[in-house]
């Protein structure tokens, strides 16, 4: 009998050991992924201590830091990102209506998939950075220019998206609700819609790092406020410690706004098989 129960003792104590290694060993790989940039930090530290890198040419981490710590403590760096935040914002907005707009007209329509996709397609394929001069005679040198190059930065990839993702929902689930009964409208919201969100919410995630690329670009055209007004006038009196700080801010600004929609991926997915 004595020798049946530590028999059947020792299993799930055997089995608790053999799990434990294994959550173990998961922590490892996202713990390894900081190595290498934090090992770039360091050596970009040495390299700026020994006067290998001059700081005209780029200031240290430390430099860089203690630099953003000044200019959040004056006000100038809070003020410049509410200013660039807004920028995004607006052009997003106008771009995300332009761009969802001409994709369910494409999308939904035969005759608007005719009349509205050729000639986005050709567009699309010009650098919307190279609008900019054009941009300047239509628009002026004010806000306008850096709004509208934010918003073509947005409209293509979540055109491109949404349009890919209306057409490419299952015709089968379209025939068993047209077998239901369901009218047309119904079946564009309870089936087509539904079924182009995840394509969707990728062309959300590719607009977003697109407007932030593209405001980058934007400010650096007689802005008088924003992160690029920094930068530039960092630029003008070789301040590197400013520039990063700018674009470090930058850098910050994309990842937390793709970190928001992945957010809304998994809210909004959450009945998808992981």
């Amino acid at each position: 009998m004595s020798i049946s129960t530590a028999g059947v003792v020792a299993r799930p104590e055997s089995g608790t050991a053999s799990r434990t290694p294994a959550k173990n060993n998961r922590k490892w790989p996202d713990l390894a992924r900081w190595i290498s940039p934090l090992g770039l930090v360091l050596l970009w530290q040495a390299a700026s201590g020994t006067g290998v890198l001059p700081p005209d040419k780029l200031a240290s981490p430390l430099t860089v830091l203690g630099s953003g710590y000044a200019l959040v403590l004056d006000g100038s760096l809070v003020d410049a990102f509410l200013v660039s935040l807004g920028r995004v914002a607006v052009g997003f907005v106008l771009g995300a209506l332009l761009g969802g707009a001409l994709g369910l007209a494409a999308g939904l329509s035969r005759w608007g998939d005719r009349l509205v996709d050729p000639p986005v397609q050709m567009l699309r394929t010009l650098p919307h950075l190279g609008l900019i001069p054009l941009f300047i005679l239509w628009f002026g040198i004010g806000e306008e220019p850096k709004l509208a190059l934010v918003a073509a930065g947005v409209a293509f990839p979540l055109y491109l998206n949404l349009h890919a993702g209306i057409r490419q929902t299952d015709p089968a689930l379209l025939e068993a609700a047209r077998v239901l009964g369901f009218s047309r409208f119904e079946r564009v919201v309870h089936v087509v819609l539904p079924s182009a969100v995840p394509q969707t919410l990728v062309g959300l995630r590719i607009s977003l790092g697109t407007a932030w690329l593209s405001l980058i670009v934007g400010e650096q055209v007689n802005a008088d406020a924003g992160i690029g007004f920094l930068i530039n006038n960092a630029r003008e009196f070789l301040r590197t410690d400013v520039v990063v700080v700018g674009l470090v801010v930058y850098a910050l600004l994309g990842l937390t706004t793709d970190a928001l929609v992945r957010g809304l991926e998994r809210r909004v997915l959450r009945w998808r098989a992981r």
